[in-house]
């Protein structure tokens, strides 16, 4: 029997989403809900450390389900709701991104495009043929295109025979979405769905206004940097780097000859994106190993070390946007997000490396409530995917409801056809009876006559 995310208090509503983020420092369950006012309202968080996901991907399955136990235990606790049910992020270097094409025929020029003849054409594009070992993970539409007239957002309610449209189609390892499915399932959990996690985050921290203009949002995470690029409110490029918050720690490890936490300490608490920002003289010093006398580092070194991985990040991110072709149409600039967006001087460094404006991105313009710790880029994602969940919710709900009303009027059609099927055989029939009448009268006065004679 299905587990489904249900609230153990009664006054709670019962449209309760989790969106679970399977990062590569940190595996996040948060539990939200729409208010009245049309805000998400988050009720727990839970948060693990993760040690079986490695640059997005699964590396060790009974590791990572530990961390999603942990992580959704904790958000049940604070959220005092039963979870079975998650809406689940994908990331990762497997992660590609492609435009296609595709095209129905309809057969009716008189009836309008409906919803179906929509579903019909995205579900040819699931159909695609993909590199052996890949699978479709979204179908994104861009806009569409009845007979010859283009650029139409939403079709529905035009009269046309030839619907085309243009997609942006997502691909993940068979493998990759196979393995999380697996530690989702071992978790005791269901996956509702799976989402692309730069596309989660890009609802959490975009406004509709940046994504109209065109804007680039960049998602540094811990293994990698997802980069997602918006014009005229469509996404429009999608890539994965495999370099993130984790290799600006090894630098540091290598750099300064110190353990990975000792290196992930600094980062956190001294790091800084540019290195000019720094004094010479401004010292740290680090407790030596064992007996060992303390270590001492210059906190402009430090940036030096830091500075240099971010741009080299950044030169793939920039590589990306010129191969996306909307470079000159990105109006509102970029926006990070993410863990790695909490480097001091980082907006400073892309704007100087890019030439674009640039803003950190937290989730709390969509969010019910001053909860300090919410509005941190760090859970970009996981709000994100919470909203993405309450979208579904809503949509499969007014689909729902509008197969009901068709199958309703196909009975009023249906009723109705009988009482005017059975209309024609009574006039049928009167017709009949009436003939009979008529010849009857005639061959009366035909024997009338005939007596007269």
């Amino acid at each position: 029997m299905e587990k489904k995310t249900t609230p153990t208090n009664p006054n709670l509503a019962s449209e309760l989403v989790v969106g679970l983020d399977l990062g590569t420092t940190k595996i996040a369950a948060i539990v939200g809900r729409k208010n009245e006012f049309g805000k998400v309202e988050i009720l727990g968080i839970g948060k693990s450390e993760s040690l079986g996901v490695n640059r997005g991907v699964v590396v060790n399955i009974e590791q990572t389900v530990a961390s999603i136990k942990t992580a959704v235990a904790m958000a049940a606790d604070k959220a005092n709701v039963d979870i079975g049910e998650v809406i689940v992020g994908i990331a990762g270097q497997h992660i590609k991104s492609m435009q296609h094409r595709g095209m129905i025929t309809r057969q009716s020029l008189d009836d309008e495009v409906n919803q179906k003849d929509i579903d019909n054409l995205i579900d040819n594009m699931h159909r695609l043929v993909m590199s052996p070992g890949e699978e479709i993970i979204h179908v994104i539409p861009q806009e569409y295109i009845i007979d010859s007239e283009s650029g139409i957002k939403n079709p529905i309610g035009h009269a046309g025979i030839r619907l085309e449209g243009n997609f942006h189609i997502i691909t993940g390892q068979v493998s990759a979405v196979k393995n999380i499915f697996k530690c989702v399932d071992r978790a005791g959990l269901q996956t509702v769905d799976l989402h692309l996690e730069p596309l989660a985050s890009a609802d959490a921290v975009l406004s509709d206004e940046e994504k109209e203009a065109g804007v680039v949002l960049i998602d540094i995470g811990g293994g990698t940097t997802d980069v997602a690029i918006f014009y005229d409110g469509i996404i429009r490029h999608t890539a994965v780097i495999p370099f993130g918050g984790n290799i600006i720690t090894d630098d540091i490890k290598e750099g300064c000859g110190i353990i990975k936490t000792q290196a992930e300490q600094l980062k956190m608490k001294f790091g800084s994106a540019l290195s000019q920002e720094n004094q010479e003289n401004e010292i740290i010093s680090i407790p030596g190993l064992r007996g060992r006398p303390h270590k001492e580092i210059s906190v402009k070194f430090l940036a030096q070390i830091i500075q240099a991985r971010m741009e080299e990040i950044l030169e793939f991110v920039l590589f990306e946007i010129k191969s996306s072709g909307f470079e000159r149409k990105l109006a509102a600039g970029i926006v990070v997000t993410g863990g790695g967006s909490l480097l001091k001087h980082l907006p400073q460094l892309v704007m100087l490396t890019t030439g674009m404006d640039c803003r950190i991105g937290t989730p709390n313009e969509h969010l019910a409530g001053n909860d300090d710790e919410l509005k941190n880029p760090l859970f970009a994602t996981g709000v994100g995917l919470v909203m993405k969940g309450i979208e579904k919710y809503e949509r499969d709900s007014k689909r729902g409801s509008n197969l009901a009303k068709q199958e309703v009027e196909v009975e009023v059609e249906s009723s109705a056809s009988k009482k005017k099927d059975s209309k024609k055989v009574i006039g049928h029939s009167q017709k009949k009876i009436g003939s009979f009448f008529t010849t009857l009268i005639d061959r009366t006065k035909d024997w009338m006559s005939d007596d007269i004679e």
